[in-house]
């Protein structure tokens, strides 16, 4: 288990221009596996993560790690829904964050080569990352933020954009980054990635928290009813 974990969120909000647009939120994650977090559009489910994250200011309330919270940051990443890249080569987009934390030229080659070849991309290591594919810019910047072996890794609808084949190949990199103890907390719009990757469920609506706890209860009885409506596909708001 991850020494980042428990993540304790108390009476936690954010607001723009006195528009409060998450909050209050109490919540607690802990243990292993992937928190999937559901929701119309505009619920809060991206302002969420960015809280989380650290990405976005805390206006009132409290977020703790089970650490300091710089320490908490050098072991956590952050992939958006549109891939970031550099305007650098493959190889040198995932070397990249191995070198400003310190690795050695050859530790991080050889680690970024490898890497390359988990996701697909070995014979494009030296292809500009900005012409690849809108799927291969995922793999990529995905490969990017597990090179460094987060114990927490968050994703912004990551397969948003992506057709099957590739959302297909972005899950078994998620699925393995989460067998050897990468914790993630993830949030899509596609019920059924949800199902295939959830330990457990966060429906978000209004900015706020309206249902929480183990995948398999959330779709099978789900305790509120606006989350038994979002389930059936009806619109929420």
């Amino acid at each position: 288990m991850s020494h980042l974990l428990p993540l304790t969120v108390q009476g936690a909000e954010t607001t723009h221009r006195g528009k409060r647009l998450v909050g209050p939120i109490d919540l607690t994650i802990e243990g292993a596996g992937a928190t999937v977090i559901v929701g119309p559009n505009g619920s809060g489910k991206t302002t969420l993560l960015r809280l989380l994250h650290g990405a976005a200011r805390l206006t009132h309330g409290e977020i703790a790690w089970n650490c300091p919270m710089d320490e908490a940051q050098l072991h956590q990443a952050f992939v958006f829904q549109r891939p970031v890249m550099l305007r650098r080569t493959v190889l040198e987009n995932l070397i990249y964050p191995l070198k400003v934390r310190g690795t050695s030229k050859r530790e991080a080659r050889k680690s970024a080569v490898a890497w390359a070849a988990k996701i697909g991309l070995s014979d494009m290591i030296d292809r500009s990352a900005l012409v690849l594919s809108g799927g291969e810019q995922q793999k990529l910047a995905l490969a990017r933020a597990l090179i460094t072996a987060p114990k927490v890794l968050f994703l912004d609808e990551p397969c948003a954009a992506l057709d099957g084949r590739a959302t297909r190949e972005v899950e078994v990199i998620l699925q393995a980054a989460k067998q050897n103890g990468t914790r993630l907390i993830l949030s899509t719009h596609d019920m059924g990635q949800a199902r295939r990757l959830a330990d457990e469920m966060l429906f978000m609506l209004g900015g706020k928290i309206h249902e929480f706890g183990p995948a398999d209860t959330f779709f099978e009885a789900a305790q509120t009813a606006s989350a038994r409506a979002f389930l059936k596909g009806d619109i929420v708001e």
